[in-house]
C-alpha cells in the first residue's frame, strides 16, 4: 500500500527526512513513532503529494506520490495534527463540502460516525472547542469509507471516552480490508492497536519491527521495597529513587542480582516487563541496540 525509497526532504538546509525506506502492507495497522520534530509529519505530507521531496520515492497504490497526486487523495482519508476549517460555516456544511469535493454522497456514513462521537452539526466551526474540531476532522477523513487511512496524531483534544469510539472505529474499518497509518507520540495507542510500527529519529528510521519485536527486551523492571546495596551490579539504568524503595531497569546478571538481594533486605520484591514509553527512550538512547 505504502513503499518508500531512500525519500528524503530538507526544508534549506534544514533537515526533514532522510533517506527513509519505508513499506507498509495492505491491510496492516501500522504505528509511525517519534516525538515532535522527529521527521513524522513530513513524512507524511511528503508521502501525500502536499510537499514536494528532495531526493528519494514514494508510492501509495502503487502510484508515484508526485504523479498522480490526484487518485491517490481521492482514495485516502487523511487527519492533520491540526485541523482548519473556513470560518462562518456549520459543521454540517463542512462535512458536505468534503464529500463534494470528493464528488461522493457521505450523508448517510456522516450521520453514522457523528452520532457515535457526539458532533452536533448544527453548531457553528467558531464556537467548538479543539477536541470537536478535531471531531469534524475525523468524520472529514472517514467518511467517504476510503482504502487507506492517513492519522497524524489524531488523539489530541478527544477525550477518554472519545478517544475509546475512536479507536472502536478505526479497529472495525482495519477488520473490513483497510490499511491505516497511525502516527504518533502516544506510545500506548500503538501498542493497543498496531501490528507493526517503526521509530524514527533525527528524520531517519532507526527501527522498523512488529510491535511485539520492538516490546521485546532482555531488561526487566525491578522493584525493591527496602534497602539493597546497587553499587557493585551493572547493567542498571533508569533508576528511581524512594524513601523506602527503588526502582530500576535491569539487563545484567540475574545472579548477581539475585546474591544482591539476598544480602539487602528486602520487604518487597515485584519484576515486570519494562512498557514500550521505557523501551521507546532506549531505542533514542541507543540508536536500537538490543538493551
Amino acid at each position: 500500500m505504502i513503499k518508500t525509497t531512500k525519500l528524503t526532504k530538507y526544508y534549506g538546509k534544514a533537515r526533514g527526512i532522510v533517506d527513509l525506506d519505508l513499506t507498509v502492507a495492505q491491510g496492516e495497522f501500522f504505528g509511525f513513532i517519534g516525538p515532535n520534530g522527529a521527521g513524522k509529519s513530513t513524512t507524511i505530507r511528503t508521502l501525500l503529494g502536499l510537499i514536494a521531496p528532495t531526493a528519494g520515492s514514494a508510492k501509495i497504490f502503487g502510484k508515484d506520490v508526485t504523479k498522480e497526486k490526484e487518485f491517490i487523495l481521492r482514495n485516502t482519508g487523511y487527519l492533520p495534527s491540526e485541523a482548519l476549517f473556513y470560518q462562518g460555516m456549520k459543521v454540517k456544511d463542512v462535512l458536505k463540502l468534503s464529500a463534494d469535493l470528493r464528488k461522493t454522497d457521505c450523508g448517510a456514513e456522516a450521520k453514522l460516525l457523528c452520532e457515535r462521537l457526539q458532533l452536533d452539526t448544527a453548531r457553528n466551526i467558531d464556537d467548538l472547542s479543539f477536541g470537536n474540531r478535531k471531531k469534524v476532522a475525523i468524520v472529514c477523513a472517514l467518511q467517504h469509507r476510503p482504502e487507506l487511512l492517513v492519522l497524524d496524531e489524531p488523539t489530541g483534544g478527544l477525550d477518554p471516552l472519545m478517544q475509546k469510539e475512536f479507536f472502536d472505529i478505526l479497529r472495525e474499518r482495519n477488520n473490513a480490508g483497510a490499511t491505516i497509518l497511525l502516527s504518533s507520540h502516544v506510545l500506548s495507542e500503538i501498542q493497543r492497536n498496531c501490528t507493526r510500527a517503526a521509530i524514527i529519529r533525527d528524520g531517519r528510521i532507526i527501527a522498523c519491527d512488529s510491535v511485539d519485536v520492538l516490546s521485546r527486551t532482555r531488561a526487566k523492571r525491578i522493584t525493591v521495597h527496602g534497602r539493597i546495596d546497587l553499587e557493585q551490579l551493572g547493567g542498571i539504568r533508569d533508576r528511581k529513587e524512594a524513601k523506602d524503595s527503588v526502582s530500576f531497569l535491569y539487563s545484567g546478571d540475574m545472579g548477581s542480582l539475585l546474591r544482591a538481594l539476598a544480602s539487602g533486605q528486602v520487604n518487597d520484591l515485584t519484576v515486570t516487563e519494562p512498557d514500550l514509553d521505557e523501551i521507546f527512550l532506549h531505542y533514542y538512547e541507543t540508536g536500537g541496540e538490543t538493551v
